[in-house]
């Protein structure tokens, strides 16, 4: 029996990710102050992408109304959000079910007004799972008609 010679792997190779990669994006600016943005990153995972795709933001009243459950998170991740200056923009990457959770959540809540049901749907989406969490932001994203997926989900989320 003979033994077969691999190369010696050279420090430049990585090992492909088999799963999507996601950053957040954390962003201050003028107009709207902080802002968080999940981008989605081309992989070999991904091939459809050939460029970050944006897969989700929050700014403004709902970022604030949130701010404590955000920062929860952001210190799994290792993000900071204290100290920034209008300009200043940190990216760090993020697990896919981290990703899949804030982006859906970001997208939900974007364009929602009422504190109270604000609240409800955030916890709706913070209890789902990560596979209906994946089904509901593929929904609101490659749908022809995404606000109406939104739409549905609020609906369902604070009528619970």
């Amino acid at each position: 029996m003979t033994a077969i010679a691999t190369p010696p792997r050279t420090t430049r190779e990585r090992p492909q990710p088999t799963r999507p990669l996601y950053e957040i994006h954390i962003a201050q600016h003028r107009e709207v102050g902080l802002e968080l943005s999940i981008w989605e990153l081309p992989s070999p995972a991904t091939p459809r992408l050939s460029a970050p795709e944006s897969v989700g933001t929050l700014h403004g009243r709902a970022l604030d109304i949130l701010e404590s459950r955000l920062l929860r998170r952001m210190r799994e991740v290792g993000a900071r959000l204290g100290g920034m200056r209008v300009g200043d923009e940190r990216r760090y990457e993020l697990e896919e079910d981290q990703a899949l959770t804030l982006a859906l959540l970001f997208r939900t809540l974007a364009p929602m007004r009422s504190l109270d049901r604000i609240r409800m749907v955030a916890d709706g989406i913070e209890r789902m799972s990560r596979e209906e969490a994946g089904y509901w932001l593929g929904m609101a994203v490659h749908r022809r008609n995404p606000r109406r997926v939104l739409a549905s989900l609020r609906l369902l989320l604070s009528a619970s």
